[in-house]
């Protein structure tokens, strides 16, 4: 192999366009090369690598992540680069203990005991806010957001809910803080909401799968990204 390589044969080996070549490296997350007399790209096996990295990365990272992570490893900030990537994976690990708690919810047919805490058959919203560990404003929150749908008292008109609410709020605490599971959420409580538990489980299941797909993608980019800071000798 030459010095230098062609963009043909470099979106040959990545199995993608010399448009999306010049794509990445308008976005800046691969070093502009030099140019020929005739105009034409000059890169080389650094840009090689890098776009081995970025392709390795998207999939697990997304593209603004990936990027952000390639803009640093160009100025040799490798700390930072780590970092980032070492908050996405923590992220990912929050989900992926998120999905475990809320298949354990679903699979468990009572409710957890709590102590010094009783659970009625119907609970006013400041019980079932301390029964779960949530603030009532959180619970009416949740309401509006079509999350939840309680009963009503018929004389005060108070709002009341039912282990099975209890649950839902249970599973809606779990979930609040994750990206992934947000997106989902309504569809798990609206399957509980149909008293089909089965189909809930099944949710949960399938997010479980697609949060392992996305660790093993995120380990394949840091494979790439480790591999491109030894060829810079940052590392």
């Amino acid at each position: 192999m030459s010095e230098y390589l062609k963009p043909s044969e470099i979106a040959d080996e990545l199995g993608i366009s010399t448009s999306s070549l010049r794509h990445y490296e308008s976005w800046g997350a691969v070093p502009a090369p030099d140019r020929g007399s005739n105009g034409y790209r000059l890169y080389t096996q650094v840009h090689l690598a890098y776009f081995r990295c970025l392709r390795a990365m998207f999939p697990g990272f997304g593209v603004g992540v990936t990027c952000d992570v390639l803009r640093s490893i160009q100025q040799g900030d490798v700390d930072t680069a780590f970092w980032m990537v070492n908050k996405i994976q923590a992220e990912l690990y929050q989900e992926k203990q998120a999905a475990d708690q809320t298949l354990g919810l679903l699979q468990e047919i009572e409710l957890p005991s709590l102590p010094h805490q009783k659970l009625k058959s119907r609970m006013t919203i400041g019980e079932a806010a301390k029964y779960a560990g949530v603030a009532a404003s959180a619970i009416r929150h949740w309401e509006k957001e079509g999350l939840l749908q309680s009963e009503r008292h018929p004389e005060n008109g108070y709002r009341l809910f039912t282990p099975a609410d209890i649950r839902k709020i249970l599973l809606i605490r779990t979930l609040r803080s994750t990206v992934y599971f947000l997106k989902s959420m309504k569809e798990i409580i609206h399957a509980l909401d149909r008293q089909h538990v089965e189909q809930a489980k099944k949710l949960t299941e399938d997010a479980i799968r697609t949060i392992h797909e996305r660790i093993r993608h995120q380990f394949t980019g840091v494979h790439q990204l480790v591999q491109l800071c030894q060829l810079l000798e940052l590392i």
